[in-house]
């Protein structure tokens, strides 16, 4: 797996897979970038590169646990494009993984070609639902069938006192909870669902990745603000 270096020298890794124009694929999690496979069978079309972020894969955890933060990220970003000598990209970016592309598009719109964002989290850009909200869109599915149990697990994991997820799972697009049905969670952390191949799209959330032993991360999720 070819590597290159961040701005503070931390050693990334990222992976080429299919043949076309160019498209940097960056994950959620934290995790593993090999749960993204070849993006359901994209790499048909598209030279994809998918990175594995810092901290994770075969990327290097940094020494400073600071440059975990989203906006830090994004110099990763750039100095792939720059390791590539590429003069503009287009960027997907799935789950937490889409804060991280959009803050680069801002950043650097004029190196940016097109914007895929898969499932995208908000948090980074200052928008957060709260719990009452995820609420009221899911019982605005009162009427399925699964709604029953669904609404009931979701409750208790709003308030902190449940982790059912596979009863919450038929209601993810309402609740705003993007976990994939048929993932468990074990010791308190979601199981990898399968690479994704063949027509299939990329699961809607991803796992979160081990963590360091140097360092506790801070989710890339949080609102930040350039230094």
């Amino acid at each position: 797996m070819p590597t290159f270096c961040a701005p503070n020298g931390t050693r990334l890794a990222y992976r080429e897979t299919g043949h076309g124009t160019p498209l940097v694929c960056v994950p959620g999690g934290p995790a593993d970038s090999a749960y993204l496979g070849d993006l359901g069978g994209l790499s048909a079309y598209r030279r994809l590169i998918v990175l594995d972020l810092r901290g994770t894969g075969r990327s290097e955890p940094p020494e400073d646990p600071a440059t975990y933060r989203c906006d830090r990220l994004v110099d990763d970003i750039e100095a792939l494009r720059a390791h590539l000598a590429l003069p503009g990209i287009d960027l997907l970016g799935h789950s937490a993984g889409a804060n991280i592309v959009t803050q680069y598009a801002a950043r650097h719109p004029a190196r940016v070609g097109r914007l895929v964002l898969v499932a995208p989290g908000s948090r980074a850009v200052g928008i957060a639902a709260t719990g009452e909200e995820r609420r009221a869109l899911a019982y605005s599915r009162k009427g399925e069938p699964w709604f029953p149990a669904a609404y009931t697990a979701l409750e208790a994991i709003t308030q902190g006192e449940g982790g059912d997820w596979d009863a919450v799972a038929p209601s993810s697009t309402a609740a705003g909870t993007t976990r994939q049905p048929g993932t468990t969670r074990t010791a308190g952390r979601p199981t990898r669902p399968p690479p994704v191949s063949g027509p299939r799209a990329p699961s809607p959330r991803t796992p979160r990745a081990r963590r360091s032993p140097r360092s506790r991360r801070p989710s890339c999720c949080s609102p930040v603000h350039s230094t």
